[in-house]
This record gives structure tokens, sequence and C-alpha cells, in this order.
């Protein structure tokens, strides 16, 4: 890690968040792109298929407007351009099947690497890649970013929630137990994470390093936390399939939703656009279900691919949600 460190003082590309402007996120998975709201959902679907498609997974919007995949077993990074529909793609280091990742506001791709206990840093602009080892090794899983630039993450089965500052590269660790996998940060800067086999979201406040759990109930294994407009958070319970709310000021789930029998079973992807909507999939069905809070009612949107295995969506600066399908190969779009 010494020397991507001082490749990174020279390159001159640390994140100096004590310097940059707060980042508002009103909603979604604290991916740094706030989420838009399209004024009505046409329900219209685009897909295309990636150059490489080897379990691609979890995309992620950059500011400019592209999105970009993680593409575990084929070892890329992959970047889409809505405007010309055109793909561009990068090699990572050996072993590093890439899993989750995140544009920051410069620009940079950080991913990470689930195969060689790394956090990666990709630089699109010059398809340099930096690495840092997390200290514990092990499987790192899902990354968020949080409103200071840097970054969380968890590490599935080597039983950690991880925090690295880009400015010095320096990762701290926190235990955590029952297999942590989806993250979100609420607007106090709580990290939530869900526990997949705990049956519990697991909490850390970095403010006062207090942590503690919530229970979900027994059989939920809540797989995704989404943040929303008004600071609530949604999440996918994969054992049951029901779609749930937390009041992160109380630290209670206030409700939750059996997901439409043709919505699926196995909640995964969750996320929320900028008017409060929540989309979430089954991911053993090839669908995504629009979730309206007000009205406590549910749209099923059918997708034209068969098999398509949705883990990870996002909404875009437009409001428009995209996803990935890992069995398929096909990157979409609904509007």
């Amino acid at each position: 890690m010494t020397s991507s460190l001082q490749r990174l003082a020279h390159a001159g590309l640390a994140v100096a968040a004590a310097l940059a402007p707060a980042v508002t996120l009103a909603g979604g998975s604290n991916y740094g792109v706030t989420p838009g709201a399209l004024p009505a959902v046409s329900g219209k679907v685009s897909e295309w298929p990636v150059p490489t498609p080897k379990f691609a997974r979890d995309p992620a919007p950059g500011r400019d407007g592209a999105i970009y995949i993680a593409v575990m077993q084929g070892n890329r990074i992959a970047r889409f351009d809505p405007a010309t529909q055109r793909f561009v793609e990068w090699e990572l280091p050996p072993g590093a099947k890439p899993h989750g990742l995140v544009v920051d506001r410069e620009g940079l791709v950080w991913y990470t690497g689930n195969g060689n206990g790394t956090i990666g840093r990709l630089d699109p602009k010059t398809g340099k890649v930096s690495e840092f080892k997390v200290p514990g090794g092990g499987d790192p899983h899902t990354i968020v970013l949080g409103d200071d630039g840097s970054l969380w993450f968890t590490v599935q089965h080597g039983q950690r929630v991880g925090h690295l500052t880009p400015a010095t590269g320096r990762i701290v660790e926190y235990p955590m137990s029952d297999n942590p996998y989806g993250l979100a940060i609420d607007r106090q800067g709580v990290v939530w994470v869900c526990r997949l086999a705990g049956d519990a979201l697991g909490w850390i406040d970095p403010k006062t390093g207090q942590r503690g759990e919530v229970a979900t109930g027994s059989g939920s294994r809540p797989r995704r936390i989404a943040l929303a407009p008004d600071g609530s958070l949604w999440v996918a319970y994969y054992g049951n399939g029901r779609l749930a709310r937390l009041d992160p000021a109380t630290r209670q789930i206030t409700h939750s939703w059996p997901l439409p029998a043709n919505g699926g079973k196995g909640a995964y992807a969750v996320t929320v656009d900028g008017a409060g909507r929540v989309w979430v999939n089954g991911i053993d069905t090839d669908t995504v279900s629009l979730f309206d809070p007000q009205r406590e009612t549910f749209r099923v949107i059918a997708l034209p691919s068969s098999g398509v295995g949705i883990r990870k969506a996002i909404i875009d600066a437009d409001g428009r949600y995209w996803y990935m399908g890992s069995h398929s190969g096909r990157l979409g779009r609904i509007e």
C-alpha cells in the first residue's frame, strides 16, 4: 500500500474531502449522484449486451452521465455512454474480481477487489489502477460513498466493515458478524449494514464510535438497503420477499410489505428515486417492482429478457432506473 500512496501523492489524485463542497444525497444507495425523479414512469425498457458478459454486476453512475459496471468474472470495469450507446472496458490486476463499485466526485472509480482483498481505484482518463490492501484481507463486497468523500465497504465472509480515507489511503475496520452485505449511510452519517445471515441490521456511528443492531425478524435475511429523500431507509428482505422501511431516528422498522407474487421472492436490489418511489426486485423473476409509499401500492414492470438476475440497481440524475443482469449479460434502463 505504501507504493500506492506514494504514487497517489505524486499524481495529485487524492480526494481533498475537507476542501470539497458537501454533497447532499437525495436518495438511492450513497453513490455520489443525487437521484432524479421522472414526472411519470412510462415503463419503457431498453437493454444493451455488455462486451464481456462474465457475471457483470453492480452498476454505478458517474457525474458525466455514464454508467460503470463491475465485470466480476471478467476481471474488468466497463463504462457505458448512454449518448453514444458504446462501451469501454479496462482490465484490472490479476485476481481482483470486482464486486461493487462507486464513482467519486473527481470521476475516479473505486471498486471492491473481492478476489484479492483490496479496494481498487481506476482513473478512467489514464487507465491507471491503484490498489489498497484491506488490512484483514478477505472478500470486500459492497462499497458506498459518504458525503465527506470517504468510502465504506463490507467484507462479507471476513465479517467486517471497512472505512477508507482517499486522501491518505488509510483503512479502518470494524468487526461485524453474520455476513455483512449491502450498506447505506443515513443523513446523520450513521452507517447501516445488512447482516444477511443474522436477520438484523448493524449500525456504526463514526462520530461517537457507538455500534448496535436492529432485528428484522426471523427468516428475513436483509440483503440491500437504500436511503430515501425523507431520510428513511428501505431494506430488501431476501429471505421472505418483503420490502421494509426503517426510521433511523428511532432505529425501528416501521412497516414491511410483501412483494407482489409476480414481483418475485428473494428481494435483492433496492433503490429510491428523487420522488421517494422505491424500486425493488426479486432475484428469481424477470421483473422490477415500483412501490409508491404514499398509496402503499406496487406496480410490476416486466423486463424483455429472461433469466436476468439483477443484484444491484441505481437511479441516475434524470430519474431513470439502471440495472445489470448478472445472468443475462445485459445492461438495462427503465424510464
